[in-house]
């Protein structure tokens, strides 16, 4: 089989499943793009089996510490294992992320379950080349009413694949209703954002609502009103939920007749509505979209959300709170947490940490490859000044 050897002090050597074009010493057997391949140590002991793409930064993603193949019998035993584990887990499986790439051993493949329909990502090229066996293995096991690729991702690129969304297995005809936390959300797979909804955040809806009852919520970049649907089932005295996208606003308001909740829904940029609103409220969430996507954009994005948090903070009175998020895993745990103490000293306030957020379970972590902990996100409370 063709392979790697890889250089000293790589970081495989430490647990991480990924190697990088700086971390080879030698390509040996003239290996193909979307191949297994074999590695090695520096002294030809093996390392694993892992899948190959010389045109991406990532040259080798390793998915076994033994010989392997990625045939139909593979992928039937890792999506069944991926199973196992969720229903092992206190949540609905039938609203969950059953497939989590790297922390699943399936590098580049997410499936995210809504009901009878499965919506999948394949976003390395060795998967891509073996998409049938997926789908193959996905139906076998499940059954879905339909299959979506929603591969729109920005990071194909990397891997030289193009972007597109079509069914794959079944038909899915138009959108349909699921039920999260006690509210109903409509869902569009193919029109909507992510993949459907944000399965990640769940825990944290619920999470925070606990701290919404009699209160003045704002939710900052809504989506399709996750925080703000759930702070107004909570008992919330009035709630906002602001976002740019006017579709998702649409989506917004459609979620809260559906549940007959009272929400206030604003079309705007939040770093403009918070620099111009003069409220005062009790409770501001703001949840962005990723404002970085490589480490050498972490500093601009870094400014952004010390951007959002000093507004925000602004706009909070004695005893508010604010529950922060960040998505992207360039931003670590305690740059992020940095970042907010740095705004809360420029608003002259200080803030005394309530809760500490992350990603829901079914987006297992694995200590060793730092990306699979991407989600983190701090609830403070601004304390009455001394």
């Amino acid at each position: 089989m063709p392979g790697l050897v890889i250089a000293p002090r790589a970081r495989i050597f430490h647990g991480h499943e990924w190697v990088y074009g700086s971390e080879v010493k030698k390509v040996f057997g003239d290996p193909s793009p979307g191949d297994v391949i074999t590695l090695k140590d520096f002294r030809d002991r093996p390392l694993g089996a892992a899948i190959y793409n010389p045109e991406s930064q990532i040259i080798a993603r390793r998915f076994s510490r033994r010989r392997q193949d990625l045939d139909a019998d593979f992928f039937k035993r890792r999506i069944g294992q991926a199973l196992e584990y969720r229903q092992r887990l206190a949540l609905d499986e039938n609203l969950c992320r059953l497939v989590w790439s790297e922390s699943d051993g399936i590098p580049g493949v997410i499936v995210d379950r809504y009901g009878d329909h499965l919506v999948l990502q394949v976003l390395t090229l060795a998967m891509h080349q073996r998409l049938d066996l997926i789908v193959a293995a996905l139906n076998e096991l499940l059954t879905p009413a339909s299959i979506l690729l929603r591969n729109d991702s920005p990071v194909l690129r990397a891997e030289g694949l193009e972007t597109e969304i079509r069914v794959v297995a079944g038909s899915l005809d138009g959108g349909f209703a699921v039920e999260a936390g006690g509210i109903e959300f409509e869902i569009d797979l193919l029109d909507g954002q992510k993949t459907g909804l944000y399965l990640d955040q769940l825990d944290s809806h619920a999470e925070v609502a606990r701290l919404a009852e009699g209160k003045r919520v704002l939710d900052c970049f809504t989506n399709q009103g996750g925080f703000a649907l759930a702070a107004a089932k909570a008992g919330a005295s009035q709630v906002t939920a602001v976002d740019i996208s006017g579709p998702a606003c649409e989506a917004t308001r459609r979620n809260a007749a559906r549940n007959e909740l009272d929400i206030e829904v604003i079309e705007a940029n939040v770093f403009d509505f918070l620099k111009q609103d003069e409220n005062e409220y009790d409770l501001i969430i703001l949840d962005p979209p990723s404002f970085t996507r490589n480490k050498k954009t972490l500093r601009d994005a870094m400014r952004g959300y010390k951007e959002i948090h000093l507004r925000a903070l602004k706009r909070l009175g004695k005893g508010g709170l604010l529950s922060t998020y960040c998505c992207s895993h360039h931003a670590s745990r305690q740059e992020f947490l940095s970042n907010l103490v740095s705004a809360s000293v420029d608003a002259k306030k200080t803030i005394r940490l309530i809760a500490e957020h992350s990603q829901r379970a079914d987006h297992p972590v694995l200590p060793a490859i730092p990306e699979t902990h991407y989600l983190k996100g701090f609830t403070v409370e601004v304390v009455p000044s001394r």
